[in-house]
């Protein structure tokens, strides 16, 4: 089994029904389990900032799926739920980020791993620390010590 870490995030219609929701199809993908979940945290949105705000979470999965068939079941729950992919940052209903792999460094077209910029942006790197401080970003750091040096990024834990 492999540990693999999502982000999860939406900003459109009802973004904490649609995390629970995506939470809850996790938990039944072949092979994988949902082992933790991170609290839920608003945030601004990044690029194009003309939108609402976002909800953010991250789950850890022990998986027995090879990283792109668990990038294709993401990409399948996101279908689900609407998702659209009109332009770059644009809002979403739901958004399932595959960020972390066992560890793995992958540059492949339909997947990189580590997630990029992850080690930038507090949204996904404080539900990460939450509940995994210690986790690695393979040629960054620690998720803790990232997220300190992201101290001016606006985000609210809410949930």
């Amino acid at each position: 089994m492999a540990t693999a870490y999502v982000g999860i995030g939406s900003n459109l219609g009802e973004p904490r029904r649609q995390i629970e929701a995506a939470l809850d199809e996790l938990g039944r993908v072949p092979r994988t389990c949902v082992a933790r979940r991170s609290s839920l945290y608003r945030s601004a949105p990044v690029g194009h900032t003309d939108q609402p705000h976002f909800l953010n979470a991250v789950a850890r999965l022990e998986t027995g799926l090879a990283a792109e068939a668990l990038l294709a079941e993401l990409q399948d729950i996101e279908r689900r739920h609407g998702r659209e992919r009109s332009f770059a940052n644009a809002p979403r209903t739901l958004d399932l980020d595959l960020l972390l792999y066992d560890g793995c460094v992958l540059d492949t077209t339909p997947l990189t791993l580590p997630h990029p910029r992850m080690h930038e942006r507090a949204f996904v790197l404080a539900p990460l620390a939450e509940i995994a401080h210690d986790a690695q970003v393979p040629g960054h750091g620690r998720a803790d010590e990232l997220l300190a040096r992201c101290a001016g990024q606006h985000l609210a834990r809410i949930a």
